[in-house]
């Protein structure tokens, strides 16, 4: 088994930091109780309000294309929520070297 990290950076479109940050609240759990998920967070820059950033760990590579290819909520962002989104501003796959 392989272990994957994922670090996501989001920026809101301006005037809709409120409407992105509850889009993606609502990823969290259901993406928690996906099979190999080992941590699924969410986080917003407090110096800079509508930044938001995902910390991800999951227990495959298999397991998160599982989750980012066939999970409804996820398909569900794209087709709605991902219009609040003005930019990723960053996304890494990691793998752990010590």
């Amino acid at each position: 088994m392989s272990e994957l990290f994922i670090v996501v950076g989001l920026k809101a479109k301006s005037g809709k930091e409120n409407a992105l940050r509850e889009d993606l609240s609502v990823l969290v759990e259901p993406s928690r109780n996906e099979d190999g998920n080992v941590r699924y967070d969410l986080f917003e820059d407090q110096d800079n309000p509508g930044h938001f950033v995902f910390v991800e760990e999951w227990s495959s590579i298999d397991a998160q294309a599982r989750h980012h290819e066939h999970a409804p909520h996820i398909a569900h962002f794209h087709a709605n929520g991902a219009r609040n989104v003005e930019k990723t501003e960053f996304a890494h796959m990691l793998k752990r070297v010590v």
